[in-house]
Protein backbone atom coordinates (compact mmCIF):
# COMPACT_ATOMS: atom_id res chain seq x y z
CA UNK A 1 0.00 0.00 0.00
CA UNK A 2 1.20 3.52 -0.77
CA UNK A 3 2.48 5.52 2.18
CA UNK A 4 -0.18 8.15 1.51
CA UNK A 5 -2.92 5.52 1.62
CA UNK A 6 -1.42 4.02 4.77
CA UNK A 7 -1.39 7.37 6.54
CA UNK A 8 -5.00 8.05 5.59
CA UNK A 9 -5.99 4.57 6.77
CA UNK A 10 -4.22 5.03 10.11
CA UNK A 11 -6.00 8.37 10.64
CA UNK A 12 -9.39 6.79 9.94
CA UNK A 13 -8.78 3.66 12.05
CA UNK A 14 -10.56 3.32 15.38
CA UNK A 15 -7.25 3.28 17.25
CA UNK A 16 -5.60 6.68 17.66
CA UNK A 17 -2.51 7.21 15.50
CA UNK A 18 0.62 8.22 17.44
CA UNK A 19 3.20 10.18 15.44
CA UNK A 20 6.46 11.11 17.20
CA UNK A 21 8.44 13.98 15.71
CA UNK A 22 11.85 13.80 14.05
CA UNK A 23 14.08 16.72 13.12
CA UNK A 24 16.57 14.62 11.15
CA UNK A 25 17.16 11.18 9.68
CA UNK A 26 18.80 9.81 12.82
CA UNK A 27 15.71 10.61 14.92
CA UNK A 28 13.53 9.12 12.18
CA UNK A 29 15.50 5.86 12.13
CA UNK A 30 15.05 5.51 15.89
CA UNK A 31 11.30 6.16 15.57
CA UNK A 32 11.01 3.40 12.97
CA UNK A 33 13.20 1.00 14.99
CA UNK A 34 10.97 1.54 18.03
CA UNK A 35 7.94 0.34 16.06
CA UNK A 36 5.79 3.39 15.36
CA UNK A 37 3.54 3.31 12.29
CA UNK A 38 4.11 6.91 11.16
CA UNK A 39 6.01 10.02 12.15
CA UNK A 40 5.91 13.78 11.81
CA UNK A 41 8.32 16.63 11.12
CA UNK A 42 7.66 20.24 12.01
CA UNK A 43 9.15 23.67 11.68
CA UNK A 44 9.80 24.09 15.42
CA UNK A 45 12.29 21.23 15.73
CA UNK A 46 13.74 21.83 12.27
CA UNK A 47 14.42 25.48 13.10
CA UNK A 48 16.16 24.41 16.30
CA UNK A 49 18.21 21.67 14.64
CA UNK A 50 19.14 23.43 11.41
CA UNK A 51 19.46 27.02 12.58
CA UNK A 52 19.59 26.92 16.36
CA UNK A 53 16.72 29.42 16.24
CA UNK A 54 13.08 29.48 17.44
CA UNK A 55 10.05 28.76 15.26
CA UNK A 56 9.40 32.26 13.89
CA UNK A 57 9.36 31.60 10.11
CA UNK A 58 13.11 31.79 9.59
CA UNK A 59 13.36 28.54 7.63
CA UNK A 60 12.54 28.81 3.94
CA UNK A 61 10.27 26.43 2.06
CA UNK A 62 13.19 24.92 0.17
CA UNK A 63 15.16 24.31 3.38
CA UNK A 64 12.20 22.49 4.92
CA UNK A 65 11.56 20.48 1.75
CA UNK A 66 15.21 19.43 1.63
CA UNK A 67 14.97 18.18 5.21
CA UNK A 68 11.78 16.22 4.47
CA UNK A 69 13.29 14.69 1.34
CA UNK A 70 16.28 13.25 3.23
CA UNK A 71 14.05 11.62 5.82
CA UNK A 72 11.48 10.25 3.35
CA UNK A 73 14.27 8.78 1.20
CA UNK A 74 15.97 6.97 4.07
CA UNK A 75 13.22 5.84 6.45
CA UNK A 76 10.35 3.69 5.24
CA UNK A 77 7.47 5.13 7.27
CA UNK A 78 4.60 7.46 6.31
CA UNK A 79 5.87 10.97 6.97
CA UNK A 80 3.49 13.81 7.91
CA UNK A 81 5.07 17.25 7.61
CA UNK A 82 4.65 20.97 8.22
CA UNK A 83 3.74 23.22 5.29
CA UNK A 84 3.73 26.30 7.51
CA UNK A 85 1.48 29.05 6.08
CA UNK A 86 2.17 27.84 2.56
CA UNK A 87 4.95 30.46 2.39
CA UNK A 88 2.75 33.08 0.76
CA UNK A 89 -0.50 33.32 -1.18
CA UNK A 90 -2.49 30.88 -3.27
CA UNK A 91 0.21 30.29 -5.88
CA UNK A 92 2.83 29.80 -3.17
CA UNK A 93 0.57 27.23 -1.51
CA UNK A 94 0.28 25.31 -4.77
CA UNK A 95 4.05 25.21 -5.20
CA UNK A 96 4.57 24.25 -1.55
CA UNK A 97 2.21 21.29 -1.87
CA UNK A 98 3.83 20.09 -5.08
CA UNK A 99 7.33 20.39 -3.64
CA UNK A 100 6.43 18.60 -0.41
CA UNK A 101 4.53 15.83 -2.19
CA UNK A 102 7.56 15.28 -4.44
CA UNK A 103 9.70 14.48 -1.37
CA UNK A 104 7.81 11.27 -0.71
CA UNK A 105 6.00 12.61 2.33
CA UNK A 106 2.57 11.08 2.91
CA UNK A 107 0.81 14.25 4.05
CA UNK A 108 1.23 17.82 5.23
CA UNK A 109 -0.57 20.64 7.00
CA UNK A 110 -1.18 24.31 6.37
CA UNK A 111 -2.04 26.91 8.99
CA UNK A 112 -4.02 30.12 9.08
CA UNK A 113 -1.55 32.35 10.92
CA UNK A 114 -0.41 35.66 9.51
CA UNK A 115 3.12 35.42 8.11
CA UNK A 116 5.63 35.50 9.73
CA UNK A 117 4.03 32.86 11.92
CA UNK A 118 5.20 31.69 15.31
CA UNK A 119 4.95 28.47 17.29
CA UNK A 120 1.33 27.82 18.21
CA UNK A 121 2.12 27.86 21.93
CA UNK A 122 3.72 31.29 21.81
CA UNK A 123 1.95 34.56 22.59
CA UNK A 124 1.01 37.25 20.07
CA UNK A 125 -0.40 35.11 17.25
CA UNK A 126 -2.56 36.56 14.48
CA UNK A 127 -4.74 34.73 11.98
CA UNK A 128 -5.78 35.53 8.43
CA UNK A 129 -9.43 35.76 7.44
CA UNK A 130 -11.23 32.43 7.28
CA UNK A 131 -12.12 32.97 3.62
CA UNK A 132 -8.45 33.41 2.74
CA UNK A 133 -7.56 30.14 4.44
CA UNK A 134 -10.46 28.37 2.72
CA UNK A 135 -8.97 29.45 -0.59
CA UNK A 136 -5.55 28.14 0.49
CA UNK A 137 -7.02 24.77 1.44
CA UNK A 138 -8.82 24.51 -1.90
CA UNK A 139 -5.58 25.36 -3.71
CA UNK A 140 -3.67 22.76 -1.69
CA UNK A 141 -6.19 20.01 -2.42
CA UNK A 142 -6.20 20.93 -6.10
CA UNK A 143 -2.39 20.93 -6.30
CA UNK A 144 -1.79 17.40 -4.97
CA UNK A 145 -1.36 14.67 -7.56
CA UNK A 146 -2.24 11.76 -5.25
CA UNK A 147 -5.73 12.08 -3.80
CA UNK A 148 -4.60 10.07 -0.76
CA UNK A 149 -1.88 12.62 0.06
CA UNK A 150 -3.25 13.91 3.36
CA UNK A 151 -3.98 17.62 3.66
CA UNK A 152 -4.55 18.87 7.19
CA UNK A 153 -5.72 22.39 7.98
CA UNK A 154 -4.58 23.97 11.22
CA UNK A 155 -6.21 26.95 12.86
CA UNK A 156 -4.68 29.10 15.59
CA UNK A 157 -7.92 31.01 16.00
CA UNK A 158 -8.70 29.63 19.46
CA UNK A 159 -6.11 31.88 21.12
CA UNK A 160 -7.12 34.86 18.96
CA UNK A 161 -10.90 34.67 18.54
CA UNK A 162 -12.06 31.91 20.90
CA UNK A 163 -13.27 28.33 20.68
CA UNK A 164 -16.44 29.02 18.67
CA UNK A 165 -14.54 30.69 15.86
CA UNK A 166 -11.91 27.94 15.91
CA UNK A 167 -14.55 25.21 15.53
CA UNK A 168 -16.32 27.17 12.79
CA UNK A 169 -13.03 27.56 10.93
CA UNK A 170 -12.26 23.87 11.35
CA UNK A 171 -15.53 22.90 9.73
CA UNK A 172 -15.09 25.45 6.93
CA UNK A 173 -11.62 24.10 6.18
CA UNK A 174 -12.95 20.55 6.11
CA UNK A 175 -15.69 21.61 3.69
CA UNK A 176 -12.95 23.11 1.52
CA UNK A 177 -11.35 19.68 1.27
CA UNK A 178 -9.06 19.19 4.28
CA UNK A 179 -8.85 15.55 5.37
CA UNK A 180 -7.88 16.32 8.96
CA UNK A 181 -8.37 19.34 11.24
CA UNK A 182 -6.01 20.63 13.91
CA UNK A 183 -7.21 23.29 16.34
CA UNK A 184 -4.02 24.42 18.02
CA UNK A 185 -3.43 24.95 21.74
CA UNK A 186 -6.68 24.18 23.60
CA UNK A 187 -5.98 24.97 27.23
CA UNK A 188 -8.49 22.63 28.92
CA UNK A 189 -9.92 19.16 28.47
CA UNK A 190 -13.35 20.82 28.14
CA UNK A 191 -12.13 22.70 25.07
CA UNK A 192 -10.72 19.46 23.65
CA UNK A 193 -14.12 17.79 24.02
CA UNK A 194 -15.81 20.69 22.23
CA UNK A 195 -13.33 20.34 19.37
CA UNK A 196 -13.79 16.60 18.88
CA UNK A 197 -17.57 16.73 19.25
CA UNK A 198 -18.23 19.75 17.03
CA UNK A 199 -15.64 19.43 14.26
CA UNK A 200 -17.21 17.04 11.75
CA UNK A 201 -14.08 15.21 10.60
CA UNK A 202 -10.99 13.56 12.11
CA UNK A 203 -9.02 15.80 14.48
CA UNK A 204 -5.42 15.90 15.62
CA UNK A 205 -4.02 16.61 19.09
CA UNK A 206 -0.62 18.18 19.70
CA UNK A 207 1.41 17.17 22.77
CA UNK A 208 3.93 19.91 23.56
CA UNK A 209 5.87 19.34 26.79
CA UNK A 210 5.45 22.53 28.82
CA UNK A 211 2.98 23.98 26.29
CA UNK A 212 -0.48 25.43 26.78
CA UNK A 213 -2.46 22.20 26.32
CA UNK A 214 -2.95 19.43 28.90
CA UNK A 215 -0.35 16.70 28.31
CA UNK A 216 -2.58 13.64 27.95
CA UNK A 217 -1.79 10.06 26.98
CA UNK A 218 -2.83 8.65 23.63
CA UNK A 219 -5.52 6.56 25.34
CA UNK A 220 -6.95 9.62 27.08
CA UNK A 221 -6.98 11.58 23.83
CA UNK A 222 -8.67 8.70 22.01
CA UNK A 223 -11.42 8.63 24.64
CA UNK A 224 -11.95 12.38 24.12
CA UNK A 225 -12.37 11.69 20.41
CA UNK A 226 -9.09 12.55 18.70
CA UNK A 227 -8.03 10.37 15.78
CA UNK A 228 -4.32 11.18 15.92
CA UNK A 229 -1.72 12.74 18.19
CA UNK A 230 1.74 14.14 17.48
CA UNK A 231 4.72 14.55 19.80
CA UNK A 232 6.55 16.96 17.49
CA UNK A 233 9.24 18.35 19.81
CA UNK A 234 9.77 15.67 22.47
CA UNK A 235 12.83 14.16 20.78
CA UNK A 236 14.40 17.57 20.29
CA UNK A 237 13.86 18.49 23.94
CA UNK A 238 15.28 15.13 25.07
CA UNK A 239 18.34 15.48 22.85
CA UNK A 240 19.00 19.01 24.10
CA UNK A 241 18.95 17.86 27.71
CA UNK A 242 21.07 14.78 27.01
CA UNK A 243 23.75 16.74 25.16
CA UNK A 244 23.85 19.39 27.89
CA UNK A 245 24.36 16.66 30.48
CA UNK A 246 27.14 15.09 28.42
CA UNK A 247 28.94 18.39 27.89
CA UNK A 248 28.70 19.25 31.57
CA UNK A 249 30.17 15.84 32.43
CA UNK A 250 33.07 16.25 30.02
CA UNK A 251 33.68 19.82 31.21
CA UNK A 252 33.73 18.70 34.86
CA UNK A 253 35.63 15.42 34.60
CA UNK A 254 37.57 15.72 31.35
CA UNK A 255 36.08 12.37 30.33
CA UNK A 256 32.85 10.85 29.04
CA UNK A 257 33.11 7.62 31.07
CA UNK A 258 30.69 8.81 33.73
CA UNK A 259 28.04 9.35 31.05
CA UNK A 260 28.39 6.02 29.22
CA UNK A 261 25.19 4.55 30.65
CA UNK A 262 23.26 7.31 28.86
CA UNK A 263 24.95 6.65 25.50
CA UNK A 264 25.13 4.02 22.77
CA UNK A 265 28.63 2.72 22.19
CA UNK A 266 30.42 2.42 18.84
CA UNK A 267 29.05 -1.02 17.93
CA UNK A 268 25.50 -0.25 19.05
CA UNK A 269 25.44 2.98 17.06
CA UNK A 270 26.89 1.25 13.99
CA UNK A 271 24.02 -1.24 14.09
CA UNK A 272 21.48 1.55 14.50
CA UNK A 273 22.65 3.40 11.40
CA UNK A 274 22.88 0.24 9.30
CA UNK A 275 26.64 -0.08 8.80
CA UNK A 276 26.48 -3.88 8.50
CA UNK A 277 23.79 -3.75 5.81
CA UNK A 278 25.86 -1.30 3.75
CA UNK A 279 29.00 -3.40 4.07
CA UNK A 280 27.09 -6.51 2.92
CA UNK A 281 25.68 -4.57 -0.03
CA UNK A 282 29.13 -3.27 -0.91
CA UNK A 283 30.67 -6.74 -0.76
CA UNK A 284 27.91 -8.24 -2.94
CA UNK A 285 29.35 -6.41 -5.95
CA UNK A 286 32.74 -8.11 -5.78
CA UNK A 287 33.29 -11.22 -7.91
CA UNK A 288 34.30 -14.19 -5.82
Amino acid sequence: MKKTSLLKKYILDDEILIMPGAHDVLCARIIKETGFKAMTMGGYSASAALLGQPDVSLLTMTEMVDNYRRVAANVDLPLFVDGDTGFGGILNVRRTVKEIESTGAAGMFLEDQVFPKRCGHMEGKEVIKAAEMVAKVKAAVDARTDEDFVIMARTDSLAVNGIEDAVERGNLYHQAGADLIFIEAPTTIAQMKIITSQVVCPTLANNIEGGKSPLLSADELQKIGYSSVVFPVAATYAIAKAIRGLMETIKTTGNSKDYLENMLDFEQFSRLIGLGDLRRLENSYYIE
